[in-house]
């Protein structure tokens, strides 16, 4: 058995699951994800948890068994708490912006950069500008999203300017030595 598969999901009081044959959804007080399910894994609800199970034991029923949990687990942890993902902006001039739902960064190029967020997620910025959070309930398309944003301009190594994860380390280089 999958050791990550095997393990129960909580289901708190305040999330509705609704199990079909083909599909999973589940509805909290942030909102309501819906998630198709592959054929070969069953997912049954007992008492105030979720378990999945597989058909077999081939090594692909095995990977769909941890992956599925793992989703059905992000569903729930999404519409009870949420998801976020922190970008710092590093570099001279720098910033972000909000108008309205959308980013606005002026990222060193000759003009700016509007991003346009999909409805599900939300921006909140720092007061100087140079730090976004990317929030909401899927945790997919939070990090799809920060992705892209950070992909505008991703740091370079010798000066470390550009958009980087929050935590995240990144190789510097030396640059040319004179003579």
């Amino acid at each position: 058995m999958s050791r990550v598969g095997r393990m129960p999901i909580e289901i708190l009081p305040d999330v509705k699951v609704t199990v079909n044959h083909d599909s999973v959804s589940i509805e909290g007080p942030k909102g309501r994800l819906v998630q198709t399910i592959h054929p070969s894994v069953a997912v049954k609800k007992e008492g105030g948890a979720l378990l999945v199970q597989r058909s077999s034991e081939s090594k692909l029923h095995k990977s769909l068994h941890g992956l599925t949990r793992t989703l059905l687990f992000n569903m729930v942890e999404g519409v009870t708490k949420g998801h976020q993902k922190n970008l710092q902006i590093k570099g001279v001039g720098y910033r972000a912006d909000l108008q309205g739902k959308a980013l606005v960064l002026q990222l060193g190029f000759s003009h700016p950069i509007i991003f346009r967020a999909p409805e599900e997620i939300q921006f909140t910025l720092d007061k100087k500008g140079v730090s976004i959070s990317v929030s909401g309930i899927d945790k997919q398309l939070v990090g799809q999203v920060a992705a892209k944003i950070r992909s505008f301009r991703p740091p370079e190594p010798y000066k470390g300017k550009g958009i980087r994860y929050e935590g995240e380390l990144v190789r510097r280089k030396a640059g040319k030595t004179g003579a």
